[in-house]
């Protein structure tokens, strides 16, 4: 296919799709596509599964992915609008009930501590839908409480212990970070880029899927292309939030952006690997190509495929 037909194939799919397309590879703001999030397709979906008590599922994080936590985390990524009214009620519902005694967010009614992980998104998903800097405040202190020796995170750190940051973790925080600094929110700002900067600077160590000590690839998954990602790390979760970060190219990236290159077929689409559990729909079928990973991996190569010597995207 050429790069007018692929244009056109992702512009005839959903209005999530179709907004991100225009904002990322055709460089124009489409708010009325924004609004049909909502009202149709995919977001208007996930928004009639919300039930009249405000939860999606069986509650903040059961079962896993109907559940209310990694409905918000997809409402979220589909770019839907943040000013969603049950959206911020549903939020609010949160914060109010769901905070553990170190300040997270902790839906365990065994675990104490929370869990760095789940905050790592909760901080992405609300700053993105503009909750109160008040509310955040806890979370951030939590989270930066959090913070590890080389820089980055791990979920057992506060529970079981951990010695070694995860990509897992690592990146999870750093999407929140992002969407925190992106949306103008003041509280302990300066020290959260700081930390920004440590994180990527331990996945970029790692070449963003290779062990730091013996060269080889740390998990056969980091190598799959997952939609949704949920919270696991894989190598283009990682270049879409470098490229959404707006970080310059790095040398280390470019093995990265190469394999990137090589998982696209012949028609030059990418598919994706999805992650076992029940879901509210699929919004896509497994061993097809993906509306979502080729945007995904156009936009990571827009942005850095000349820089890399891989196929990029003029964006026209």
């Amino acid at each position: 296919m050429t790069e007018k037909e692929i244009t056109s194939w992702l512009l005839s799919g959903d209005p999530s799709i179709q907004y991100q397309v225009w904002r990322d590879l055709l460089n124009n703001e489409k708010p009325e596509l924004c609004r049909k999030i909502a009202s149709e397709g995919w977001g208007a979906v996930f928004l009639k599964e919300r039930q009249d008590a405000g939860h999606w599922g069986r509650g903040f994080y059961q079962p896993k992915w109907t559940s209310t936590h990694y409905t918000l985390l997809d409402l979220k990524n589909l770019g839907i609008s943040p000013e969603i009214r049950e959206i911020h009620q549903t939020l609010q519902m949160i914060f109010s009930s769901e905070k553990g005694p170190d300040g997270g967010i902790n839906p365990s009614g065994t675990i104490k501590q929370s869990d760095v992980c789940i905050n790592g998104m909760v901080l992405n998903y609300s700053a993105y839908f503009n909750i109160s800097q008040e509310d955040l405040i806890s979370v951030v202190d939590f989270l930066l409480g959090q913070l590890m020796p080389d820089g980055g995170f791990n979920c057992r750190s506060n529970r079981t212990g951990a010695h070694h940051s995860s990509l897992h973790t690592t990146l999870s925080v750093l999407e929140g970070i992002l969407e925190y600094q992106r949306n103008g929110y003041l509280y302990r700002v300066d020290e959260l880029m700081k930390t920004r900067q440590t994180g990527e600077e331990f996945i970029l160590i790692h070449r963003l899927f290779r062990s730091d000590h013996t060269g080889g690839i740390i998990h056969p998954d980091f190598l799959k292309l997952y939609h949704p990602t949920r919270w696991q790390y894989d190598l283009l979760k990682a270049l879409d939030y470098f490229q959404s970060a707006k970080s310059a190219y790095d040398p280390r990236m470019r093995e990265a952006l190469q394999f990137l290159d090589k998982k696209k077929n012949k028609s030059g689409l990418w598919s994706a690997s999805r992650h076992p559990g029940k879901t509210h729909f699929n919004m896509e079928a497994t061993r097809t190509p993906s509306r979502w990973n080729t945007l995904r991996a156009l936009r990571v190569l827009k942005r850095y495929g000349n820089e890399a010597e891989v196929g990029g995207c003029s964006g026209t």
